[in-house]
């Protein structure tokens, strides 16, 4: 199982360099008339949630793409854990509102734990995003979306005691169709003084157990061999 709770001894392990910004794509053609390009930054819980983005928009009609300047709709998956994180998406923040300068009408959002925290900043003083969304509330997008696109800046930071995803099916991008994350519990209880996950990520809950077997078990038919399970905190599955 894979703990994902940043304690400062384990937090140069958990989080892969190598990984940081990467850009996930499952398909890129033309049968798609809206595009979404999304880079995901910091745990391994980020790049999980940034499948069920993709799911999520893959029902409202949009395609991936690795190429920015084709999107409609350009999203980052951020991490507040670390300052060095929050320097690096608002540089990619920059590089995304040049692109939106070049094409007015593409719309920028940002997701996880960083659109938690700086919500107000992001969105109504800095100006940098027209959606900030909260790691608990991805399947508000399309209403978020539809307002964006109106001229409306769209927010939901809310967090949730109950949402786990278990119903959405991940979208595998970029997968090496061996390995793959299923997410079994979100959030943390522990309130440890350095960190900001009971904050950002909200409070425990665990999928039950029967949702987890089934998409693994999916996965096994599919010809994946290795499941990884994510949590803020396993160790308090139930």
């Amino acid at each position: 199982m894979y703990d994902n709770n940043p304690t400062l001894e384990n937090i140069d392990r958990k989080i892969d360099p190598k990984l940081q910004g990467q850009v996930i794509e499952q398909f890129d053609n033309d049968a798609f008339a809206k595009k979404f390009y999304i880079e995901s930054y910091g745990c391994a819980m980020n790049f999980s949630d940034s499948e069920i983005v993709a799911s999520i928009l893959a029902k409202e009609g949009y395609g991936s793409t690795r190429d920015m300047d084709k999107a409609d709709l350009i999203l980052v998956n951020t991490c507040s854990i670390r300052e060095k994180a929050e320097e690096t998406v608002r540089q990619r923040l920059s590089i995304f509102n040049k692109v939106k300068r070049k094409k007015p009408g593409t719309l920028i959002g940002v997701l996880g734990c960083m659109a938690e925290r700086l919500k107000a900043k992001l969105l109504e003083e800095e100006k940098l995003v027209d959606i900030v969304v909260g790691p608990d509330a991805y399947r508000d997008l399309p209403t978020l979306i539809s307002g964006a696109e109106d001229g409306d800046r769209g927010v939901n930071v809310l967090l949730s005691r109950e949402e786990t995803y278990a119903d959405i099916s991940p979208l595998r991008m970029g997968s090496n169709g061996v390995s793959a994350f299923i997410s079994i519990m979100r959030g943390c209880d522990n309130m440890c003084s350095f960190c900001v996950v009971p904050f950002t990520r909200g409070r425990e809950r665990s999928r039950d157990a029967f949702s987890i077997v089934a998409e693994a078990q999916d996965l096994f038919d599919q010809g994946f061999k290795e499941v990884t399970l994510l949590g803020q905190n396993v160790d308090s599955y139930k």
